[in-house]
């Protein structure tokens, strides 16, 4: 199934879940704190091909929900609501000379139908389905994600993942199913005691930082890598550059992956990086599918290479019912759920509207994505 296919229901069922409007007295500023959102370093107004917004395209299927998105922008600005990438592209063809931003959407028929788009806000942290359009990358555009805003909640799931494997609940369960009572589905000394495990973070960003947080809360020691420096909190022992990873992979128990997916990501976590990772050690993906080479990694937990594997995004995705992923050994996986959750449903919702009125008023944008590093 191409992957427009499987967006475009998850993006219906988005608009229509949401349907109840975020109460307009929210505390921007506390959002933007509690979650570490990042101001663009230009202001949108100076930035080539900005004009003062005459009509925007805004992902919405309620009235009560638009008038609250109005609140925030001046009356010469219309806003046209779409439910869904169909209703967007054809608003923005019967529109073409006026509409300059939209919230919500990205797509080659959207861009070729407003060829005056300058503003996209996109609706998932993932952008490569929107950058590496040629027209994004080679234009004067504007892109902004939701970067950081369900980080919280994705690292709570990598860290369900890791007591599922740690605590021995796959065979606890098994148990259960079975109405076993069995004390000793799985040996006590192997069951693990987590502040005795070192956790590696590939990728200290927003879901990285959340991660490593919550593991050193656990009493884990936390190592971790970024591309841009070697700072990082207080609670992460430390901090190499991407090319430390295979270094740092020999010392982990458990390898979260939590990086974009970019030229040099994709298919990172491949044969020879699993032959490094110690064979008790767990591999947690979390950050995107193409980052790695599944058959090798159902190679590794077949051949005993790796202890076990929770992926919450996979290659391909949705994966096929007659993929051999699921029947690899050790393996849980959840389908690109993660990040659900009412609190970042609704702090996404801010962010569009906080964005929107820094757009239309021509200041500094949250969460600005950078096009050439492609996150």
């Amino acid at each position: 199934m191409p992957l427009s296919q499987f967006i475009a229901p998850v993006i219906t069922a988005f608009v229509l879940v949401l349907a109840t409007p975020v109460k307009a007295d929210t505390v921007v500023e506390d959002m933007i704190a509690r979650l570490g959102l990042k101001e663009s370093a230009t202001a949108a107004r100076d930035i080539s091909g900005w004009t003062p917004p005459k009509a925007v395209i805004i992902m919405a299927n309620d009235p009560d929900r638009l008038a609250w998105y109005k609140e925030v922008v001046p009356d010469s600005v219309t806003l046209h609501p779409a439910r869904n990438i169909q209703d967007a592209t054809r608003i923005a063809a019967e529109n073409a000379d006026s509409i300059t931003a939209v919230v919500g959407f990205c797509s080659p028929d959207l861009l070729r139908a407003g060829p005056n788009i300058h503003w996209m806000q996109l609706l998932f942290a993932g952008v490569a389905p929107c950058v590496t359009i040629p027209e994004v990358a080679q234009g004067d555009y504007v892109i902004t994600n939701t970067q950081r805003i369900s980080g919280p909640q994705i690292a709570e799931h990598v860290m369900a993942m890791v007591l599922y494997f740690s605590r021995g609940l796959d065979h606890y369960a098994a148990a259960q199913a079975e109405k076993k009572w069995a004390r000793r589905a799985v040996p006590p000394n192997q069951l693990w005691a987590l502040n005795t495990k070192t956790m590696l973070v590939a990728g200290l960003g927003g879901i990285g930082t959340q991660t490593a947080r919550l593991a050193n809360g656990l009493g884990m020691k936390v190592i971790a890598t970024r591309n841009s420096s070697r700072k990082g909190p207080d609670y992460v022992d430390y901090v190499g550059l991407s090319d430390e990873l295979h270094e740092l992979a020999t010392q982990a128990d458990v390898i979260v992956n939590a990086l974009p997916l970019t030229g040099a990501t994709t298919g990172l976590f491949d044969a020879d990086f699993f032959a490094r990772m110690k064979s008790t050690a767990l591999f947690i993906n979390v950050g995107r599918g193409g980052s790695t080479v599944t058959e090798d990694l159902i190679a590794a937990l077949e051949n005993g290479d790796i202890a076990g594997a929770g992926l919450d995004v996979q290659d391909p995705e949705p994966t096929p019912a007659d993929h051999p992923l699921w029947d690899a050994p050790n393996l849980l996986i959840t389908p690109h759920i993660s990040s659900f959750n009412g609190a970042g449903q609704e702090a996404r919702l801010i962010l569009f509207r906080e964005n929107l009125r820094r757009y239309v008023s021509g200041d500094k944008m949250l969460s600005m994505v950078d096009i050439e590093k492609g996150y």
